[in-house]
């Protein structure tokens, strides 16, 4: 059974804990550290769900992982304040629930930062890149069955701990990067189970196993495979998951409405439905503007929702500890049905708009187009040196400081090569994928 003292661990791998400041504890050390690096800079210019460049109000990658860590940080620190009365001993140790809240707040900060441009959509372009694209399917020889695996099934929450790990990494917490792991375990497995949330997908690459292990080992994380690298979750994980999953629910409806894709009646009842008897449509008239009104029920619908998230994991928080409890905290909670009914008018009518497939299709042709390009390159340029072409040599050069340097260093390893390549074109913005691929392919010339 996982206990709160070993989870809510402020060591980092190969660090153990520092004395703590009297004015930032380790885990909000972890979320200044997640703010100013890199690739969470780079979630502005990546697509949520609408291209950016048209609206100046709907979300990027940004705005969304900056609210999901609002409400998870809201989760972290309901939860923390009912369990520090319950388990005496943490309040011995110096824990408080704004630890929890900024656990929680810090991993759900970082819970997109492995996303690739485009969107979802991303993720599965690169995986098709290696099914379907005869460049990306000469690899599978190169390959073992765990590494191609990675391939074919590109994972943004994987690159995401990978991310936190390269070059030392942003050398977070492990409480932080098991928080963070929604889905604790490798990329193949011989069998999963599909009634656990947590094998959904996948957390870590091959090339990250050892380091997920260590976290695992130190945080007290329950082994769930003894043939595979699957562990059950971090409890905490779960209201990760929560803070996502409302975040994305509620607020992509009313980007929806914003934008004429869903109807504003049909907005407002929805959001009703999740406020239930707080809801007064008389003093909602008040307001001026559909814009303020749907502000408003937005946010009471998130309140109201932390609240019953909240709930369902104080019910289940024992299970949580050993293992027996694994399922979306949103599928459980009693505005469960409204959420499934936003979800499908989301589907129909937000997610399959016009612009939205547009982008998506973009990203289709972008990304195995660079991976197409790149990937031969980097191979032929380590192992088939007599095929580098001086095409093959001016892509290289065009590579960052930071991703030669990792190929150098592991120029025997056509996996790690690989890797270097998808974290290159996974780690670029959407302009920046767009525009790279039209210079390379001849469409655009660079200006000056």
């Amino acid at each position: 059974m996982m206990n709160w003292i070993q989870l809510l661990s402020s060591d980092r791998i190969g660090k153990k804990s520092e004395i703590k400041e009297s004015f930032r504890s380790a885990f909000e050390q972890d979320y200044d550290r997640i703010i100013f690096s890199h690739p969470f800079r780079r979630l502005q210019d990546k697509t949520q769900v609408h291209p950016m460049p048209e609206y100046d109000f709907v979300h990027t990658r940004l705005t969304h992982s900056l609210e999901v860590s609002s409400v998870g940080r809201s989760l972290g620190k309901k939860v923390g304040e009912v369990l520090i009365d319950q388990y005496p001993e943490l309040a011995e140790k110096g824990f408080s629930s704004f630890d929890f809240g900024a656990i929680v707040a810090a991993a759900s900060l970082a819970h997109d930062i492995g996303n690739p441009p485009f969107g979802h959509s991303g993720e599965s372009a690169i995986s098709d890149f290696f099914k379907h694209h005869p460049q990306g399917e000469l690899f599978k020889k190169k390959l073992n069955k765990k590494q191609w695996e990675d391939a074919v099934n590109f994972e943004g929450n994987a690159q995401g701990f990978r991310l936190m790990q390269q070059n030392q990494g942003l050398q977070l917490t492990y409480a932080t990067l098991a928080a963070f792991t929604k889905y604790p375990r490798e990329s193949k497995i011989n069998e999963r189970d599909k009634t656990k949330k947590s094998q959904k997908k996948y957390g870590f690459f091959q090339s990250e196993k050892e380091a997920f292990s260590q976290v695992a080992k130190e945080v007290g994380l329950l082994c769930a495979s003894k043939e595979d690298l699957v562990w059950n979750r971090h409890p905490l994980a779960f209201l990760v998951e929560a803070a996502d999953d409302i975040c994305y629910q509620v607020i992509d409806l009313e980007d929806g409405c914003r934008l004429g894709l869903v109807g504003f009646d049909d907005t407002v009842d929805l959001f009703a439905k999740i406020i239930g008897k707080n809801f007064d449509r008389e003093k909602l008239n008040k307001y001026s503007s559909n814009a303020e009104k749907i502000g408003i029920l937005r946010a009471m619908a998130i309140s109201k929702l932390v609240d019953q998230c909240v709930d369902v994991f104080l019910s289940n928080e024992k299970l949580m500890l050993n293992g027996t409890f694994d399922k979306a905290l949103t599928g459980q909670i009693e505005s469960s049905e409204v959420l499934d009914e936003i979800e499908k008018i989301s589907i129909s009518k937000i997610y399959q708009s016009r612009k939205v497939m547009e982008k998506e299709a973009a990203g289709f042709e972008v990304l195995p187009g660079l991976l197409e390009s790149f990937s031969a390159a980097a191979y032929n340029y380590y192992f088939e040196k007599e095929a580098c072409s001086r095409k093959h040599a001016n892509l290289m050069r065009l590579l960052p400081e930071d991703i030669k340097s990792r190929m150098d260093s592991n120029q025997k390893e056509v996996y790690a090569i690989l890797m270097a390549c998808i974290d290159f074109i996974s780690g670029m913005t959407d302009s920046a994928a767009i525009s790279l691929y039209r210079k390379i392919k001849g469409i655009s010339l660079p200006e000056g």
